[in-house]
């Protein structure tokens, strides 16, 4: 037991280290790595949402990708899956990410910013926890999305393609790929840096499993800390490298934080919804791009929902600044909680009532 603690400290204790790594070359303050972020600058260097200054693809969301991608079928994990409720999935993925673009930051952005300093992050880690002990009730009362079964091998290479592709636009940089020129889409590691790290931490968070909201959910609904332990290294080791790398840029407090604002109920609330739909989806957005890169074509559909949500908060002005939350932020987030709750609502009621519709028809067999 005490080896599998060590081994889940030593896995997120990299994933700590590279993001401090990230950060020093270049990449936004507290934000060596960010899925939400990252997938939501990749959207705007598609022309999803014209936001100029998160214009940028980038390569270590196509590094984890690949990175995953190549160890499991290395280790016969790679498998073409899917038909698991994926349009309740595209609407989890939606909210998710909005969620985390009024906190500004997805989960595992928040445990990085702690570990910089930023207090902000702990508003937004109660929330996180609030959502995630919301989302263990529903599954206590049997929420379930169903299972995934066998799918057509190419659907489990899409996501696959479509890195590839975007690989390929990052490096020929044609016309209609847009790159900010100031802001955080503009703070970027060297390209070639930036993949191989994101590699090595796709491959680390294939064969690992970390994932945030798991492991908070793991402990709330069988107190089972294996994955905590994962993400106690990332916090550790982040703190650590920050303070020996980016010494100069560790802040601690409330105010002056790198991409960020002191709005605690919405910081607070935000990750309450992302929270929530990490649970209801079966993991935080950082797993779901590992699931979907093992051929899980579910998680393809959350991540398409990730990316579609990240254009529409940035389109629609949902996404906050530093310079704090707009209100449409805030009304998206009340919206989002409301119908993540609805969705898991007649979820449960339609199992119970399925289960019960089985007991009855064994009963009078």
């Amino acid at each position: 037991m005490m080896s599998d603690k060590r081994k889940m400290f030593i896995y997120g204790g990299i994933i700590g280290l590279i993001a401090a790594i990230l950060m020093k070359f270049g990449n936004p303050g507290n934000m060596g790595i960010c899925v939400a972020c990252f997938y939501r600058d990749i959207a705007g260097a598609l022309g999803l949402h014209r936001a100029e200054i998160v214009q940028y693809i980038r390569p270590e969301i196509i590094g984890f990708i690949l990175g995953a991608f190549i160890i499991s079928v290395v280790k016969g994990d790679f498998k073409s899956r899917g038909g698991s409720s994926p349009l309740i999935r595209f609407f989890l993925g939606f909210f998710l990410v909005i969620g985390a673009l009024v906190f500004l930051g997805c989960p595992l952005r928040m445990i990085l910013r702690l570990a910089n300093g930023d207090l902000n992050a702990l508003t937004g880690l109660l929330g996180y926890l609030v959502g995630i002990f919301i989302g263990v009730q529903f599954l206590k009362k049997g929420y379930t999305l169903g299972r995934n079964i066998e799918q057509p091998k190419v659907s489990g290479y899409i996501i696959i393609a479509m890195a590839i592709a975007l690989l390929i636009f990052l490096v020929i940089k044609p016309a209609f790929i847009f790159f900010s020129t100031e802001g955080p889409g503009s703070m970027r590691a060297p390209v070639l840096l930036s993949l191989i790290l994101g590699m090595v931490v796709g491959i680390i968070l294939q064969r690992s499993r970390i994932c945030t909201a798991g492991a908070f959910r793991d402990v709330m609904l069988i107190k089972d800390y294996h994955f905590l332990w994962g993400i106690l290294g990332i916090f550790v080791v982040n703190l650590i490298a920050n303070l020996v790398l980016n010494f100069d840029s560790f802040n601690l407090g409330f105010e002056g934080q790198p991409v960020a604002h002191a709005n605690h109920l919405w910081n607070f609330m935000g990750m309450v919804l992302t929270g929530i739909c990490s649970v209801l989806l079966g993991g935080c957005p950082v797993r779901q791009t590992i699931l979907a890169s093992e051929g899980d074509a579910d998680a393809g559909v959350t991540i398409l929902g990730v990316i579609v949500g990240a254009a529409f908060a940035h389109n629609f002005g949902l996404a906050s600044s530093p310079k704090g939350v707009t209100p449409n932020g805030k009304i998206a987030v009340i919206i989002g909680i409301v119908v993540v709750l609805t969705i898991a609502y007649s979820v449960v009621k339609e199992a119970n009532r399925v289960g019960t519709q089985k007991k009855e028809a064994v009963k009078n067999a």
